[in-house]
């Protein structure tokens, strides 16, 4: 037999045994489907929200500053005191002020003798008059003696309690009972009617001030709820808006509403910054727990279980996601109600991996 013959021969029988090889690499058996847990997506009522920066204020804080010139003599209590109604926090050195008030005192005194003078005249010009002894004109003009002296009188006695009544200025007090805060002058420190001596703070009746947008203004309404959250978004005290403003603040072109805050006051401060969380309205929608989201290059994913050609698979979704309630996320695109969703193992899958769904 020939060369050629015999390669043609032995080929014929190399090829079937190849073929025979490869199909029997093709058959063989399909991965095992890896067990996972599911969560069906249900419809939640999904708040719409926006949050903003509030200022927590209390209506119970009065500014402690001086209604009069002076040099401060006195500083009676410390930062952190405890102090009642009425309660002597500083005194303004009063000497100028006294002097005024005894020099005003004096001149009362000197109208008074005067006064006296003048009704003792008077009686006794009617007396003389009543007798026929002295002129009509007499008997007036010692009844307008009296009647101008009991004007001069008055007048400088009304003097003399203005004076003693901002003598009353040189000793500030506490309008009510709180706590004093920082006190940043000493004394000797000449202080004037716009230099801040305190604050006393109850820290009770607390506020929060927020201020919403313009483009907000047709939404805003009485009693609509706010949270106040953290930073970390945990919810520290519900709350309804009690005020809105009927004018625009210049500066920040916003709105001012305020809701009252009734929490502990261990939990709250004056003049602390809060986010303010204003819900609008809640309508239902998708959401899926926390656990079945998975981030990459900020896109967040989720996985569904879904049918494919080798039987239950798991498929890779793109979802759009709101805000957090609870442990579950709000979704606004990429799922629907009745979505089988995977929760446990999520990072060791991959797009179209077969799965078993497990209770």
């Amino acid at each position: 037999m020939s060369k050629p013959a015999v390669f043609l021969t032995l080929l014929s029988l190399v090829v079937p045994v190849i073929s025979a090889c490869n199909k029997t690499q093709a058959s063989g058996p399909a991965p095992h489907p890896m067990p996972v847990k599911t969560s069906t997506v249900n419809l939640s009522r999904v708040p719409r929200s926006d949050e903003y920066v509030a200022t927590v204020k209390s209506r119970r804080a009065a500014t402690i500053q001086p209604q009069v010139d002076g040099t401060l003599t006195k500083i009676l209590v410390k930062s952190g005191d405890h102090v009642k109604a009425g309660q002597v926090l500083m005194t303004i050195d009063p000497l100028k002020q006294q002097a005024t008030v005894d020099q005003q005192q004096s001149t009362e005194a000197q109208k008074k003798a005067l006064l006296d003078y003048t009704q003792r005249e008077a009686e006794r010009q009617r007396a003389l008059f009543q007798s026929g002894v002295t002129s009509k004109h007499d008997f007036e003009s010692a009844e307008q003696a009296y009647e101008n002296a009991k004007a001069d009188w008055e007048a400088s006695k009304a003097a003399r309690v203005t004076q003693q009544r901002q003598l009353d200025y040189y000793h500030l007090t506490a309008p009510f009972a709180g706590v004093v805060e920082d006190i940043p002058v000493r004394v000797g420190d000449y202080v004037t009617p716009t230099t801040l001596l305190t604050t006393v703070d109850e820290n009770a009746e607390l506020e929060a001030y927020v201020f919403i947008p313009t483009e907000k203004a047709g939404d805003i309404k009485m009693g609509l709820p706010v949270q106040i959250v953290n930073s970390s978004g945990d919810l520290l005290e519900s709350t309804k808006i009690n005020f809105v403003s009927r004018q625009v603040d210049n500066a920040l072109q916003g709105i001012l509403v305020k809701a009252p805050i009734k929490s502990s006051l261990d939990r709250f401060r004056n003049a602390q910054l809060v986010k303010a969380r204003v819900i609008w309205s809640t309508a239902p929608a998708p959401t899926v727990p926390v656990l079945a989201v998975s981030r990459i290059g900020g896109q967040s994913f989720v996985y569904v279980v879904a049918q494919g050609e080798q039987g239950t698979v798991a498929k890779q979704r793109a979802v759009t996601l709101g805000d957090t309630i609870g442990n579950d996320y709000a979704v606004l695109g990429g799922l629907q109600q009745g979505d089988k969703v995977i929760v446990s193992g999520i990072q060791f899958l991959v797009d179209g991996v077969p799965v078993q769904p497990i209770s």
